[in-house]
């Protein structure tokens, strides 16, 4: 995977910094998207900040300087989003952000990204659903309801790529094992959940040439949830 460049959206996450890690491991040129600035600068990335994926100007914009720096692009990584507990019977707004944060971000990017994608020979995008927007539980609509949408955008751009060099895959955790769901879990078992090295190691087989067979999948990662 040497040579290869990637760009992640929401890389100074916990997911997002895994990822990062990990791609840097494996020798690749990575840039990193982001709407605020990292505490610690990474010197080994090129960043972009201030960037609001919700609007596609912003987005293609970002995108192509990340393609202008390196000189190429082979894979995006969606990992932007957000999450929010609320009713479907509670705050409409709610729906309309999670929206906003989860299919548009995703949506943008990747329309942005699809014409150096191409000139790859080896094109990927790869995006984070969740595996709890297949069978949505109370507080869940919201989020539920945006991450099924990233799910069906994935298939039906997976299938408007097949006569290209683009795949389009998913990844669909359950419960990350991160310092936020720690604290607001503080009785459940973190073991259980999913490492966010592990998740990226998934992630990172989809952006590589080897996972050229599998386009529009939908792959959960839910270790022992």
């Amino acid at each position: 995977m040497s040579q290869r460049v990637v760009a992640i959206t929401g890389g100074y996450g916990a997911l997002g910094r895994a990822v990062v890690e990990a791609a840097q491991a494996r020798g690749l040129s990575v840039a990193v998207i982001g709407r605020t600035p990292p505490r610690e600068p990474n010197p080994d990335v090129f960043e972009i900040n201030g960037v609001d994926l919700t609007d596609a100007t912003q987005a293609r914009n970002a995108i192509d300087a990340v393609a202008a720096h390196y000189g190429r692009l082979d894979a995006l990584l969606n990992i932007a989003g957000g999450f929010v507990w609320s009713p479907v019977e509670g705050d409409d707004d709610e729906f309309d952000r999670m929206h906003a944060l989860n299919v548009k971000t995703t949506l943008n990017a990747s329309r942005a990204a699809l014409p150096h994608l191409k000139a790859s020979t080896e094109g990927r995008i790869v995006n984070v659903g969740a595996n709890g927007a297949i069978k949505a539980g109370h507080g869940m609509g919201a989020y539920a309801a945006s991450k099924a949408g990233v799910h069906r955008l994935t298939e039906a751009l997976a299938e408007e790529l097949k006569s290209t060099s683009v795949t389009v895959n998913a990844v669909l955790p359950s419960i990350i094992d991160t310092a936020a769901n720690r604290t607001d879990m503080p009785d459940a078992d973190p073991s259980k959940w999913v490492a966010p090295a592990d998740l990226a190691a998934v992630i990172l087989f989809l952006a590589s040439p080897e996972a050229r067979a599998v386009t529009g999948a939908l792959i959960p990662v839910t270790g022992k949830v």
